[in-house]
């Protein structure tokens, strides 16, 4: 009898780690929720990130689920897309109003990789005929180029002005993280620069994204936005809430487990004693490049 209890529950612990393994979790205790729940408290006027790992599937497949599960709820979407740099705003405004074809718009925004179809249904999401936006997010190339190459100080005027205003670096603890993923750097001067690089794009994209729903209260705008930018508030969401302390704030971890064993996943998903939560919840699911 006892041999069988002890079995029973082996099989029940075993039975909530697998439970627990895959789907959506909340972020602060890894209790799994639906999709719905977790998207129930988003109202007009919210913004919420998505962190995703370039290129796979199963990401871009579960970002157009929260789209459409915000939509169901009876939300006007938006979707800011971290690969279209704002001073390419009319092109993705022609794209969007059938004017350019897409071949013409990829090559005029020199899209490059992962392929366009990983993004394409996030692209084409909002409506834009009840006046949802495809929005261009990032700061251009050049710019993150020459910080990243020479750093903040030797950036031109031209460039300097394309910067967001009121531009500032990222907290310390974004910082002590991103520089951890980088050990081989030649110098603790090229950390600097690429941190001022990665500072760029986080401050650039928390500015068009305030900018826009300042006038667009009415509707909700989705941010597919590369994970680390997303991991523990410190990147994209922490400059957010400095331009916009108002503006409610939503986020979504997408985790691929391909591979990992359960106390991997355990390791991965726990949050930070500093920072908290990786996010408000986490989206994991096996992911696999197709290699488009």
């Amino acid at each position: 009898m006892k041999t069988w209890s002890l079995f029973l529950i082996s099989l029940l612990m075993s039975a909530c780690a697998h439970a627990q393994s895959e789907g959506i979790l909340r972020g602060n205790d890894h209790i799994p929720v639906t999709l719905q729940d977790a998207v129930a408290t988003v109202t007009p006027g919210s913004i919420v990130i998505i962190g995703e790992n370039h290129g796979f599937a199963e990401h871009r497949d579960q970002q157009v689920a929260i789209m459409q599960a915000l939509r169901a709820k009876g939300l006007k979407v938006s979707v800011g897309m971290e690969f279209f740099t704002y001073t390419d705003q009319e092109l993705v405004n022609s794209y969007r109003a059938g004017s350019l074809a897409e071949p013409d718009f990829l090559k005029a925004i020199q899209w490059g990789n992962p392929s366009y179809d990983y993004y394409r249904p996030q692209a084409l999401f909002p409506l834009i005929t009840e006046g949802a936006k495809t929005l261009a997010l990032n700061a251009p190339r050049s710019v993150t180029g020459s910080a990243a190459k020479k750093g903040l100080e030797a950036l031109t005027p031209e460039e300097k002005a394309l910067l967001p205003p009121g531009f500032t670096l990222g907290r310390d603890s974004y910082k002590r993280r991103f520089l951890s993923m980088m050990p081989h750097l030649p110098s603790p001067e090229a950390g600097e620069r690429y941190f001022a690089a990665q500072s760029i794009w986080d401050d650039t994209m928390a500015w068009k994204a305030t900018e826009f729903m300042a006038s667009h209260p009415d509707q909700v705008l989705v941010i597919v936005v590369g994970e680390f930018h997303v991991q523990y508030g410190g990147g994209l969401p922490d400059r957010l809430r400095a331009r916009s302390p108002q503006t409610p704030l939503l986020t979504f971890s997408q985790i691929n487990i391909q591979g990992m064993e359960e106390d991997e996943i355990a390791v991965e998903i726990q949050p930070s004693p500093q920072e908290g939560p990786r996010a408000d919840y986490l989206w994991l699911a096996p992911a696999q490049s197709l290699g488009l």
